[in-house]
């Protein structure tokens, strides 16, 4: 007997329709001509195909795995049709039954094609969903945090959403950023809303950046949410610093006039600036007239810095400014006072020349020059400030000072009555040796020569004398103590003394 029955006469139609079942990945032409490890073997193919692609990705199926399978369906189909080109079907009995039927079966991969395209679509919906809500984890992660800290943290889901948006503008994620975007608004500036305006100014002038990355279309109306926060935010913490004198305050009402010179918020500005210098100028009169004055003098730079143009208020501003500088520049007298009065006498002196020399016409310009004076002379005898001097001049008491010295000498006295002059340099004199000075019959102004001297009129009491030499010699200056009684003349003599790597 022979091992297998003969084979059937050749049928072409029935061989296309072998081809045709194996196209659909099934092997169903193999099954249908009694081949059971072939068709086994097309199920596995196709199982590995599945496994391969599911669950959908949203970068597909690769290439090379599409030309192999397709490969492997070419060659099952051209090999079922050499197969089924002489044996018979099971069934269906009819050739073109098969065909027909292959035909239909074609459909099973373009349905599946279909339907893992869908998936995949489906995937990638998940996926920028995904992306959206690793934004909005950047956004709430943020939230309450310091500013500086998270800038990065909002940049990088700024991104994201603009991504979604510009990259995958009908994605289901696309659809959600405006309204995440509301959300992104709020978290960032936030501490507007908790009235924190110093802290607000810096993600409020980033919010208004964002127009420049995303549409117009997704900002909307967002694009003006933080013009009238950022307004009220640089007007109050610039006021609040202006009026506590804690910090610089220029730069947020610089940016307030220049960013927005219409708004409520520029219209304060001035009147702010003024009533800041009218309390300074209100404190030159309190206990502490100096920083008064530095406070005023700082306020005339910063408010000269001031634009004012844009809002209308450059003259405003200007005359505050002026006041200021006045109200300064007249204060330094009452600084003064109170620095002599404190003993600070060096300080005292630099204030007072000041005054006289930016007020020459001012009523207190004679007394400041007394207490000048005075200063001066305390810097080297302390008791000699312990009251302030007067403007009062003359006395029945005759002093008469010489200069037996070859140096120009200054003189410069203070008690009852205070005052200055100068002695010229005495031609013929010269210094004396300091050991010289310690003979009981030492006598400076004693030596027969014309001496360049002054006479004035001192009342009785206690007058301090202080000799300056104006020379070109490195000397220092002498005091002395006079304490003037009625009916005596008394007789100054001022005079050089050398020896001990001293001279005075």
């Amino acid at each position: 007997m022979p091992s297998a029955p003969p084979p059937g006469p050749a049928d072409p139609w029935r061989a296309i329709g072998v081809g045709l079942l194996n196209l659909s990945g099934l092997g169903l032409g193999y099954a249908l001509v009694r081949k059971p490890l072939l068709t086994l073997l097309c199920w596995v193919a196709t199982g590995i195909l599945l496994f391969t692609v599911l669950p959908a990705d949203p970068d597909g199926v690769s290439g090379t795995t599409l030309v192999v399978y397709g490969l492997f369906l070419v060659l099952t189909a051209v090999h079922g049709a050499l197969v089924g080109l002489r044996n018979r079907l099971v069934w269906p009995a009819q050739s073109p039954i098969a065909i027909a039927l292959g035909v239909l079966l074609l459909g099973v991969p373009v349905v599946g094609s279909l339907l893992y395209e869908s998936a995949r679509d489906e995937a990638t919906e998940q996926m920028l969903l995904d992306r959206l809500d690793t934004a909005d984890d950047l956004v709430r992660k943020a939230s309450g945090e310091s500013f500086s800290t998270t800038q990065s943290e909002y940049r990088r889901a700024l991104s994201a959403y603009d991504d979604l948006s510009t990259d995958h503008p009908d994605s289901r994620a696309a659809e959600k950023v405006p309204d995440r975007l509301k959300t992104f608004y709020t978290t960032v500036g936030a501490p507007y809303e908790k009235q924190e305006y110093c802290d607000a100014i810096a993600p409020l002038e980033y919010l208004r950046t964002v127009p420049q990355t995303l549409s117009k279309k997704d900002v909307g109306s967002l694009a003006t949410w933080p013009d009238d926060r950022l307004a009220t935010s640089l007007y109050e913490c610039a006021s609040g610093t202006l009026a506590s004198g804690t910090g610089d305050w220029t730069d947020h009402f610089r940016d307030l006039l220049n960013e927005f010179p219409d708004s409520e918020q520029a219209a304060k500005v001035e009147p702010d600036v003024r009533t800041a210098v009218d309390k300074a100028v209100k404190a030159v009169g309190g206990d502490d007239p100096c920083n008064a004055v530095q406070q005023l003098e700082s306020l005339s730079l910063q408010v000269k810095g001031l634009p004012g143009e844009k809002a209308g208020v450059d003259k405003a501003l200007a005359d505050d400014a002026a006041r200021a500088d006045r109200s300064a520049s007249t204060g330094v007298y009452t600084c003064g006072v109170s620095q002599y009065e404190d003993g600070e006498f060096a300080d005292a002196v630099t204030s007072m020349n000041d005054f006289v020399k930016a007020n020459k016409k001012h009523k207190n310009a004679p007394r400041a020059k007394k207490i000048a004076i005075a200063a001066e002379i305390a810097q080297e005898v302390p008791a000699a400030g312990k009251k302030l001097p007067t403007t009062r001049t003359g006395g029945s008491i005759t002093v008469t000072v010489k200069n037996d010295s070859p140096d120009e000498v200054q003189v410069l006295y203070t008690g009852p009555v205070t005052g200055t002059f100068t002695l010229k340099g005495c031609g013929g004199c010269t210094s004396y040796d300091w050991s010289r000075t310690l003979d009981p019959n030492f006598k400076p102004c004693s030596g027969g020569k014309k001496y360049p001297q002054r006479t004035i009129t001192l009342p009785v009491g206690t007058t301090y004398f202080l000799h300056k030499p104006k020379g070109g010699t490195s000397s220092s200056p002498a005091s002395d103590t006079a304490k003037l009684q009625s009916g005596y003349i008394y007789t100054e003599c001022a005079y050089v003394t050398t020896g001990l790597g001293i001279n005075s």
